[in-house]
């Protein structure tokens, strides 16, 4: 079903007279802090319920057990889920994470103070992604203030450990049986529509010798100059990735960065062992699998034969690329229809080199996009860096979308 005038009326009247309220929830969200790490995340949880409460929500808690949040490297972590039915038919659910990267150096204003000047919002999760709390929450407001027959469950599934990986977000929720859905939503970052992003594949690189006095190195193995093999092998590697290209618009190669590094004893003391991570991102046409056992080999091939010297290598994340889910291109359809019409310009799909809680719902057979509050780009907002913002009207509009095309799919 097409959404007819009347009804897409009455959602932006209904959005444009709540455009107060809706700044004045994120400005909420912003101003309760949610760093992961170090992942204290169920204070903000506490207030998000409570405002969705004051919405006329009932809101479901969902607390992570101890032992799965220690397990992921976090302090506390409760989801929220909020459901909707409106009749027999599809669920679709709404994902948006309130945990955030911590702020960093290098802000003008309170990176927890929500300040607006002239119509931008500025704060830390302002766009990654708390804006979509309130894109998400309103834009069901909006369609129940339609009052007509839908068919179908609107459910609103809030998390907090995207930023750790999501496994006790969406993929607990779902390995569970909290959630059932047919159709996802998940944060966006930009006007597109996306339906496809990078895996993610990080390793602990661990290279072993003996120790000795500087005096008499001869008498000891190095491990900082075996690992220099090491990563001269790989940065040789990542100069090979260039050549990969990806066939999904808005994303390029694959890549390798070494982030971490650290070993060694005391100045005048041959090292023992040298620790290091890598990052290895994947393109959606890669198999993780296969990129890990190359870097394995590659590792292990650079230090054989090197007396002394031994090599662990432990896998510490491993996100697998996004992309389509047989069935999703009806929802994609009308998506990009109704973002057209309310952006007043055309809007497509894209990829992105980043990887999202989409990845979740997709490996579960959910008929998965990216979509939400957002700028033309994420670089635009700031994202991950300092001074994060939010350019308003474009909260308003991506919560019209997102009411009009949620109208269609349970119409």
């Amino acid at each position: 079903m097409t959404i007819d005038k009347t009804a897409a009326a009455a959602i932006h009247d209904f959005v444009t007279a709540r455009q107060g309220e809706m700044a004045a929830m994120l400005a909420e969200l912003v101003k309760v802090p949610s760093d992961n790490p170090p992942g204290d995340c169920a204070p903000h949880a506490r207030r998000a319920a409570e405002l969705l409460e004051k919405l006329g929500f009932t809101v479901e808690r969902h607390p992570v057990p101890d032992d799965l949040v220690k397990a992921n490297g976090m302090i506390s972590c409760t989801n929220l889920v909020v459901r909707k039915k409106f009749g027999e038919g599809p669920v679709v659910a709404l994902n948006a994470h309130g945990d955030v990267v911590a702020p960093g150096e290098g802000w003008s204003v309170d990176p927890y103070g929500a300040v607006v000047k002239d119509g931008v919002m500025y704060g830390r999760g302002v766009a990654v992604s708390k804006s979509d709390f309130v894109t998400y929450s309103y834009a069901l407001l909006a369609l129940e203030s339609l009052g007509r027959r839908l068919n179908g469950t609107i459910e609103l599934h809030l998390t907090y450990d995207e930023e750790a990986g999501g496994a006790i977000g969406p993929q607990w929720l779902l390995e569970q049986g909290i959630s059932k859905p047919d159709y996802a939503f998940s944060a966006g970052f930009s006007y597109a529509i996306t339906t496809a992003h990078n895996g993610c594949l990080h390793l602990e690189v661990t290279v072993n010798g003996r120790s000795a006095h500087a005096a008499r190195p001869d008498t000891g193995h190095d491990a900082l100059e075996a690992a220099t093999k090491v990563l001269q092998a790989l940065y040789t590697y990542r100069g090979t990735l260039a050549k990969i290209r990806s066939g999904v618009e808005g994303i390029t190669t694959p890549s390798l960065v070494v982030g971490l590094i650290s070993g060694g004893i005391n100045t005048n003391v041959v090292p023992d062992r040298v620790t290091f991570r890598l990052d290895r991102r994947l393109i959606p046409e890669e198999n993780p699998e296969q990129a890990e056992t190359e870097l394995r080999a590659l590792i292990n091939g650079a230090v054989n034969g090197l007396p002394g010297i031994s090599v662990e290598v432990k896998r510490i994340m491993l996100a697998r690329p996004f992309g389509r889910v047989e069935g999703v291109d009806r929802l994609i359809d009308i998506l990009a229809r109704n973002a057209t019409e309310v952006m007043g310009k055309p809007v497509g799909t894209e990829g992105i080199p980043l990887y999202t809680d989409a990845r979740h719902y997709s490996a579960a057979g959910v008929k998965t996009v990216l979509y939400g509050a957002g700028p033309r780009n994420l670089l635009e907002a700031n994202g991950h860096r300092a001074d994060e913002k939010l350019v308003l009207s474009d909260l308003y509009k991506a919560t019209e979308v997102v009411a009009r095309t949620l109208y269609e799919l349970l119409g």
